[in-house]
C-alpha cells in the first residue's frame, strides 16, 4: 500500500510512517552526496553529518505526516488541500526552528506548503507531468 492509498484524516500512522520511510531515504542520499562532494576531515565528522542530515529529513517526513493527517481529521475535511499546506508549513517551521532562523522557517513553510497543496491539487485533478498530452 502506497501513501495515496490510505485513506485521507484516518490511518495517521500508515501515513506518517511512510512520509518517514520517504524522509529517511532522501536524507541517507542527500548524506551521501554531501559526504562525497564536501569530503569530512575525520569519521567521526562524517558519521555526525550523515546522521545529522537523515534525522532532519525523516523528522521533516513525520512532521508533514501527523500535520496533515491530524489537519484532516480534526477539521473534517480529508480531500482539503489546506490540510497538505499545513503539513508543509509545520515541516518549514521545524527547518526554521532547527536553523535557529525566522527567514528560513518562514520560506520553507510557504515553499513547501504551496508544493504539498498543489501536489494534492494536481493528484484529485489527475495532472500528469509527463506522458502524452490528453486532447
Amino acid at each position: 500500500m502506497g501513501y495515496w492509498d490510505l485513506e485521507e484524516g484516518k490511518d495517521c500512522v500508515g501515513k506518517t510512517w511512510i512520509t518517514t520511510k520517504l524522509g529517511t531515504a532522501i536524507g541517507l542520499v542527500g548524506s551521501a552526496y554531501h559526504l562525497v562532494l564536501i569530503q569530512p576531515e575525520t569519521s567521526l565528522e562524517a558519521l555526525t553529518r550523515a546522521v545529522n542530515g537523515t534525522v532532519t529529513m525523516a523528522s521533516l517526513g513525520a512532521i508533514f505526516g501527523v500535520t496533515t493527517c491530524l489537519s484532516a481529521h480534526v477539521r473534517d475535511a480529508p480531500d482539503d488541500p489546506t490540510n497538505y499546506f499545513l503539513g508543509g508549513c509545520a515541516s518549514g517551521a521545524f527547518l526554521g526552528a532547527r536553523t535557529r532562523s525566522v527567514v528560513t522557517g518562514t520560506t520553507t513553510c510557504l515553499g513547501l506548503g504551496i508544493v504539498a497543496m498543489l501536489t494534492k491539487v494536481g493528484k484529485k485533478e489527475g495532472w500528469r507531468l509527463s506522458g502524452e498530452p490528453r486532447l
